[in-house]
């Protein structure tokens, strides 16, 4: 993973880490808001000592002494002995959890701070505990202080003053911690969401997944479920260049056997295969090619309505021996190009036996040798098995995976399908990915609409 990736990442999931963040600091404002406040009250005292001697080596010694006891001193002043002194008849415990002792360092300045909900009590235990401290002080250093030694006293300093405002809860620090939790929670859930999703989301991952070239990648376009013709609706021009790219790509395959019969399916329902195989054939019409658009999906059939042509007869009556192909036939007008499309006909109960019956691959064959390409819309692979039957009898099979939807297991799956119906796998499609739009509204995609010459690529046996 790389910044860039993350960025990425980031970028795409910007609502929901904005609407964490917005959560996180409602939340630590409503929290902070119903806490109680806290008033610190802080008294500071020296601890000095003198003798009767009044020698220099005698003060020295005894200022030494005074800094070298601070540390315990400090500890006493939260000692049990100290703190029962000052309870109020309260609870010993909990008041030392809230008295604070330190001792200045490089002084003989001892500071004791005291935490508690009102402040005028807080102030009145902080000078209480300097008054308890300096008498137990004076009654342990007095007996060990000999004749005409040095001795100890603790006087007060600055006294507690009733404290204004509460030292905590504080609202911009809880803020900004909560803030900090939430955007590090929600990134991080992100990051291994990421992590552990096998979802297929970009060309690199379907091609280690598939071991075979991507064909094209098509970007999302919101009103591809009302208007799914969009090289003839004038949809917008990165991806009616993105249809032409997959054109030029499937034309300049390079397999032993140039492709006269295309299976167009996906694994899961729902990847948009009829969507490409609707426009893939337009556009390959467009290019001067002769195409016979064949709709294999007999269970739930798209092809028919998008290209707007009667539904029957059809296929199943082809198949069934009711109808010749000729007669079944529906010739599409397309810009710079006829279309020949093979509705499904009645939708029988058993598709996946008709698509499998005998006559199923001359009918294949003769269509094939009536035009340059012979495309078939089919199901997808893994609910049923329509798609497999299909590609047994074409020359190659074109896979449509939707951004985001199948997991490798699903792809996985599929290619077993197909490999255990001797089916040639000539590419894939990632469809639907976002981010696919860039900048070709800038740059013209079409010179004209005449019609290409017919290459050959395609139909160099015709």
């Amino acid at each position: 993973m790389n910044l860039l990736f993350c960025l990425w990442l980031l970028r795409k999931n910007w609502i929901l880490i904005a609407g964490a963040l917005a959560l996180s600091v409602v939340t630590a404002g409503a929290l902070t808001a119903v806490m109680p406040p806290t008033y610190a009250a802080s008294v500071s005292m020296l601890v000095s000592t003198s003798n009767q001697e009044g020698g220099t080596s005698t003060a020295y010694q005894a200022a030494l002494l005074s800094e070298q006891r601070m540390r315990s001193y400090a500890n006493l002043l939260t000692s049990r002995r100290v703190i029962q002194a000052i309870t109020e008849g309260g609870d010993v415990d909990r008041l030392r959890e809230n008295v604070e002792a330190e001792a200045v360092p490089d002084t003989v300045l001892l500071r004791a701070t005291v935490n508690d909900g009102d402040p005028h009590r807080a102030a009145r235990l902080a000078n209480s505990l300097s008054r308890a401290f300096a008498r137990l002080i004076d009654d342990l250093e007095s007996p060990a202080r000999p004749p005409d030694g040095a001795k100890v006293s603790v006087s007060v300093v600055d006294r507690a003053q009733v404290p204004s405002r509460p030292v905590r809860p504080r609202l911009l620090v809880n803020v900004a911690l909560g803030a900090l939790i939430g955007v590090t929670v929600i990134c991080g859930a992100i990051v291994v969401k990421d992590r552990l999703d096998t979802t297929i989301r970009t060309s690199q991952a379907l091609r280690q997944a598939t071991a075979v070239p991507v064909l094209g990648e098509i970007g999302f376009e919101r009103g591809a479920g009302r208007h799914p013709l969009v090289v003839e609706q004038s949809g917008p021009p990165a991806l009616i260049e993105a249809f032409h790219t997959l054109r030029a790509n499937l034309q300049f395959t390079n397999t032993e056997r140039r492709p006269r019969s295309l299976v167009v399916t996906s694994c899961l329902p729902g990847e948009g295969a009829s969507f490409v195989c609707g426009n893939l054939a337009v556009v390959l019409a467009e290019a001067g090619l002769r195409v016979i658009l064949v709709e294999g999906d007999l269970r739930q059939p798209s092809v028919s309505e998008h290209l707007k042509v009667g539904g029957r007869p059809g296929l199943t009556d082809v198949l069934a021996g009711r109808a010749e192909p000729s007669a079944a036939m529906r010739q599409r007008e397309v810009p710079a190009g006829r279309l020949s499309v093979l509705p499904s006909g009645p939708l029988p109960a058993n598709p996946s036996v008709l698509l499998g019956s005998p006559p199923m691959r001359p009918l294949i064959d003769e269509l094939a040798g009536a035009c340059d390409i012979v495309i078939i819309n089919a199901p997808p692979l893994l609910p049923v098995t329509d798609a497999a039957v299909l590609a047994a009898n074409c020359d190659g099979v074109l896979l449509v995976a939707r951004f985001g939807k199948p997991r490798l297991h699903d792809m996985a799956y599929a290619l077993d399908l197909l490999s255990s119906a001797g089916a040639h796998l000539l590419g894939t499609v990632l469809n639907f990915a976002p981010g696919r739009r860039g900048n070709a509204r800038d740059y013209p995609t079409h010179a004209s609409v005449e019609p290409a010459p017919n290459t050959g690529v395609l139909s160099e046996n015709v």
